[in-house]
């Protein structure tokens, strides 16, 4: 469990599924400087920032290589953090291949796995969402055998230029199966990250469960005092949540 105090006049502030690199690069470039405006605009009262995946729409970290772009968020990131603003980054199901970029360059730390915090006096369970709660079973499948090291390993040994552009061609071609089914709302009784979120708050309680993924916003309550935020995306819906050391709300970035 991870304790991040809240000081009077201080905001912790959640974003997720920016997709940078989607669907092309000049769109993706005007999509990056909103958000750094964002940024800049909750950097005044930010005592802390979680992004909760997918980043970007691939990345890849070679042992000496990163993926090309994103300079303008990752210096902003690196600014912010340098400031002293708390950065959390979790990875997606598209960015999923991090491996120390972040941490030694930025200074931010990056979670393979949902986490559990206290955030002033509220309990919040954070994760990006993919692979939880009932069914999907392909994907969970898969989701092993891409983070498994030896898979990993294959796939670094492929030049960049080969690896990279591969990954982004099927990265499109997953976006493009699976997007329109993952902004449907499925009734309250059949959202699987309420269904999860339920079954944990029977051995714990937590205030807020926070996930991205579903590109959808969507604020439910799944227990008495406990509620599920979706984070929706930065395609869209341009959504994010902010908490105030009392209650968490689902904003909507007006640019």
């Amino acid at each position: 469990m991870h304790h991040i105090l809240l000081p009077v006049n201080k905001r912790i502030y959640f974003a997720s599924d920016f997709h940078l690199g989607a669907p092309n690069m000049a769109a993706s470039r005007e999509r990056e400087k909103i958000i750094i405006k964002w940024l800049d605009e909750i950097a005044e009262d930010a005592q802390h920032i979680f992004l909760v995946g997918d980043l970007f729409d691939f990345w890849f970290e070679y042992k000496q290589v990163i993926p090309k772009g994103y300079t303008r968020l990752l210096g902003k990131l690196a600014e912010l953090s340098d400031k002293g603003i708390g950065i959390s980054v979790f990875i997606g199901n598209h960015d999923m291949w991090m491996n120390g970029y972040f941490e030694d360059e930025l200074s931010i730390p990056v979670y393979f796995e949902p986490q559990t915090y206290t955030l002033g006096s509220k309990r919040f369970y954070i994760g990006h969402g993919d692979g939880l709660g009932p069914g999907d079973h392909g994907y969970k499948f898969l989701k092993k055998v891409f983070r498994n090291p030896v898979c990993r390993w294959l796939f670094s040994v492929l030049h960049p230029s080969w690896g990279i552009g591969l990954a982004n061609y099927f990265s499109r071609k997953s976006r493009a199966a699976t997007g329109g089914e993952l902004e449907k709302f499925l009734g309250e009784e059949n959202e699987w990250l309420a269904i999860y979120s339920k079954e944990i708050l029977q051995k714990e309680h937590f205030d807020y469960f926070i996930y991205g993924h579903r590109h959808l916003p969507l604020d439910l309550k799944v227990g008495p005092d406990s509620r599920y935020i979706n984070l929706g995306d930065w395609i869209n819906y341009f959504t994010y949540a902010v908490f105030d050391g009392e209650t968490t709300e689902l904003k909507k970035y007006s640019y």
